[in-house]
């Protein structure tokens, strides 16, 4: 039978906090596989914001929501060619503390004509840290992280440390991988606690 794939864990976290209607991101729309499936998941009163600096991978994100579109099922979608470092600028303030969900799925875009275009740990932590902020309590971010590729090891260092660091009353933070092998891809998800009072 085997383990769950690390996009099909991530998929199945996700499917089970978010609803129709919910406000949702993938911060790396790449193929648009994680863009087409939180669009399915919350439907034509939601709300999929898709950051990627790549026209190309808009594109093909674009093509792959067009099955939904044409069946009167899509939800508000807002394709940004811009980093997902501006994420919390760029997305309507009133979704602050609000998000169901922000994906991201880092390296590069496969296929492309430019492999040396990817994602890179100082954009991605900053991207992190407004993931976290415009989460709503619940909520929850999911990274898969890609150590095989030339900077891959670095920037999965860099995310599994900040997550590491998280303060437990804020976010829950947890760790999906094969242990045998060292350089296969492997998921970080972290959810978002409620505010406690003091």
């Amino acid at each position: 039978m085997g383990f769950l794939s690390v996009l099909s864990m991530a998929h199945k976290w996700i499917a089970e906090r978010t609803s129709p209607g919910d406000i949702v991101i993938d911060a790396t729309a790449g193929g648009g596989v994680d863009t087409l499936m939180l669009a399915e998941l919350v439907g034509p009163k939601g709300t999929v914001y898709a950051f990627d600096i790549q026209q190309e991978a808009l594109d093909r994100t674009q093509e792959r929501l067009s099955s939904l579109a044409s069946a009167n099922k899509l939800p508000v979608v807002k394709l940004l060619l811009e980093s997902h470092a501006g994420m919390a600028s760029a997305v309507d303030g009133q979704a602050i503390g609000q998000v169901a969900t922000v994906m991201f799925n880092l390296g590069y875009l496969p296929g492309s004509s430019d492999l040396t275009v990817i994602t890179k740990p100082a954009s991605t932590l900053l991207a992190l840290e407004d993931a976290l902020r415009l989460l709503r309590p619940g909520g929850i971010i999911t990274c898969v992280l890609y150590p095989g590729h030339p900077g891959g090891a670095d920037e999965a260092n860099s995310v599994e440390q900040w997550a590491a660091q998280l303060p437990q009353h804020s976010a829950q933070t947890v760790i999906y991988r094969q242990l045998q092998r060292a350089s296969a891809p492997y998921l970080i998800a972290i959810e978002k606690r409620p505010a406690v009072a003091r």
